[in-house]
């Protein structure tokens, strides 16, 4: 995500980020390659140039070029003004209602689909609610079922109308259904429709009328860039929505459309799509999604997952565990369960301040853990938890068992014990002990 982007606004700042000589003329070149990486990102042109005007304006009235540090104030600056183009706040979503309705719009293959479930998973997960899925795109061949196997992958329960092509009736229809059923969210999924196209356009706004919704969201696939804000404006000049929601940013996009969406329709992005699995929502913060794309990472959200997926019995039975000596591989593997769970390994890296810089043009799999897990799942019950019993020819037995070699398996053990002699240390307080662990590491 932004991958491009970061590295040529990394290149346009690593001038003024030494502590050589600052001029007004290479403040200027460096704005003029910003303006350069925002236009190579897609975001529009005007866009583009307003916020390097601001820049420069800024940098100058407060005297960069006579500061210590011009170079970091310089990228301060970037970050804020970056900050302020994306939406400045973040924009909760509004859940007032009794039942809340939530209005799903967009193109064709735009993602509103699997994005309406991971919604209702996110709002039946994080605040505790009970919605209601709708089906209303009668058009695309599949579509009803499909909404169908998402509900079942979430436990969510789906409201379809069989043989109903009238979206309006079906809309009204779930609202009074989630009304006597006890569902406090009713979000409901439409057809993809292009602006250019009247009829659909006007079903849509009939829809609108009809249940008037709480929130519209308009999700857009982010792939598509600069065409993505043009038809965000199409549509809010219809139905002025309340949100954007940008599906697909885990994969190769360009960014322009997060950059300048806010700007062109005045409408804050209110969640994104990270990737494909029904968690893989994100409320959007533009001031971390700044930091992410000036290579700052985002330590905020990192930890935010961490703590979702902590849990404070289990910690404290490992807590007892490293103390008596007793944390073996089951416990190990407990604790990559976990890991997994917070998301996408390149994502995960690309949270942490530099790490994704270092690690450009590496790639990481989300499978990265199966060799361990392959490994471990080999063992028997006991080698699990006195890993100490592992000698020579256990190796070999666990190697085959695993489609590893021996030295794959030494290497974990190696690892593990490390990492063991660490946590101990960490428990018995011993700083001095453990930086010496880790310079021995290195």
């Amino acid at each position: 995500m932004f991958d491009n982007l970061s590295d040529k606004l990394d290149k346009a700042l690593h001038v003024l980020k030494g502590h050589g000589s600052i001029t007004e003329v290479n403040v200027a070149e460096t704005l003029k390659e910003v303006r350069r990486a925002l236009l190579d990102a897609d975001v529009n042109f005007k866009i583009a140039k307003e916020f390097t005007n601001t820049v420069k304006e800024k940098a100058l009235g407060q005297d960069v070029l006579t500061t210590l540090q011009p170079g970091q104030l310089m990228v301060k600056l970037v970050k804020d003004e970056l900050t302020e183009l994306m939406g400045g706040e973040t924009a909760g979503i509004n859940l007032s209602g009794a039942p809340t309705v939530i209005l799903m719009a967009g193109l064709q293959g735009s993602g509103k689909t699997t994005f309406s479930g991971k919604l209702a998973n996110f709002l039946k997960s994080k605040k505790s609610k009970k919605p209601l899925l709708v089906a209303c795109d009668v058009y695309r061949p599949a579509a009803i079922n499909q909404l169908h196997v998402v509900g079942d992958q979430i436990n969510v329960e789906v409201y379809s109308e069989e043989g109903n092509m009238n979206p309006v009736e079906i809309a009204t229809n779930a609202i009074a259904y989630a009304n006597e059923n006890g569902h406090n969210v009713v979000i409901v999924d439409t057809a993809g429709r292009l602006a250019v196209d009247e009829e659909m356009m006007t079903e849509i706004s009939n829809v609108h009328s009809a249940i008037e919704p709480h929130e519209t969201l308009f999700v857009v696939d982010s792939m598509t860039g600069q065409d993505a804000v043009n038809t965000a404006k199409a549509f809010n000049d219809r139905l002025n929505f309340e949100g954007v929601v940008l599906t697909k940013l885990d994969g190769d996009t360009r960014g322009g459309a997060a950059i300048s969406i806010k700007s062109v329709v005045d409408k804050p992005i209110k969640f994104i799509g990270t990737g494909e699995k029904m968690d893989a929502i994100d409320v959007f913060h533009p001031a971390r999604m700044a930091d992410r794309i000036l290579g700052m990472g985002d330590v905020v959200s990192l930890v935010e997952r961490a703590q979702e997926q902590f849990d404070e019995e289990e910690a404290r039975k490992l807590q007892k565990k490293i103390a008596k000596n007793q944390f073996g591989f089951d416990d190990f593997i407990k604790q990559i369960q976990q890991v997994k769970k917070m998301g996408s390994m390149k994502d995960l890296v690309g949270m942490i301040p530099g790490a994704g810089k270092a690690l450009k043009g590496v790639d990481i799999d989300d499978d990265a853990f199966k060799g361990i897990e392959a490994i471990i799942h080999s063992m028997t019950p006991q080698e699990r938890s006195e890993p100490s019993v592992i000698n020579g020819s256990r190796k070999k037995r666990i190697a085959k068992g695993s489609g590893t070699s021996v030295q794959e398996v030494n290497q974990l053990l190696k690892q593990f014990n490390q990492m063991s002699k660490m946590m101990k240390m960490m428990q018995g307080g011993g700083g001095r002990k453990m930086m010496q662990m880790m310079n021995k590491m290195r």
